[in-house]
């Protein structure tokens, strides 16, 4: 994982930035996941070595009508300077591949970027003034059935710390969960286990074990590359 600089924030993520610093959440450096069929549009980017499949308990606790009880609510989010996005519609790609490489994950091709948007369940969050920029964001895919897949977890790093990550997390569980998707996993290194399971996520459920297609040639050429990977 390259190590991340320091960034300077957009002037409209600076404000509610500061307005949300007395909020601690236990939040996530996303790391980078792996393609699969079921995810449909993902990524090829590589997997480590130290990453865990995790899998979706059943919640701790529902709302009255049968979603997950959030956190912070989407009058709170929108009270301390930013607004909750349920659809990709509106958001500016360019700017969703900056978050990507601040926070270490390779740039992707726009275009395809775009499509894998297309075939995504997606949550995120942008800050005033600053309505396409995504602060916040989380994508599924999958059968939109049976089975979904969460990929591309990130937070803005000037945002860091305000419990962002965990607020596009719940609400992307929520949605999934409306639709009757019961099957829930994702990829996690060692370092940010402690976070998912804190949204209910469990490690190797039953002896279950995940795995991943893993070409060590393929990957080895593609690091050694001068073009930028896949996407």
């Amino acid at each position: 994982m390259p190590m991340q600089m320091r960034q300077q924030p957009w002037p409209g993520a600076a404000s509610a930035a500061a307005a949300l610093k007395s909020r601690r959440f236990l939040l996530l450096r996303p790391p980078q996941y792996p393609s699969t069929a079921a995810a449909a549009a993902a990524s090829t980017t590589t997997i480590s070595r130290s990453s865990r499949r995790l899998v979706l308990r059943p919640p701790r606790a529902s709302s009255p009508a049968g979603g997950l009880r959030l956190t912070v609510s989407d009058a709170e989010l929108e009270s301390r300077g930013f607004a909750v996005r349920r659809t990709a519609e509106g958001i500016d790609v360019a700017a969703l591949n900056e978050v990507f490489a601040r926070v270490g994950f390779p740039r992707r091709q726009e275009e395809r970027l775009r499509r894998a948007l297309e075939h995504s369940r997606v949550v995120w969050l942008s800050a005033a003034g600053e309505e396409g920029r995504p602060v916040a964001f989380a994508r599924a895919a999958g059968d939109g059935v049976f089975n979904a897949v969460v990929w591309d977890v990130v937070v803005e790093p000037s945002c860091q710390g305000l419990g962002l990550g965990r607020a596009v997390m719940e609400r992307l569980v929520d949605e999934l969960r409306r639709d009757g998707v019961a099957n829930i996993v994702l990829y996690a290194e060692t370092r940010v286990v402690g976070f998912y399971r804190q949204l209910d996520f469990a490690m190797d459920p039953d002896g279950i074990r995940g795995m991943a297609y893993y070409r060590k040639s393929a990957f080895a050429t593609a690091a050694t590359s001068s073009s930028p990977p896949p996407a």
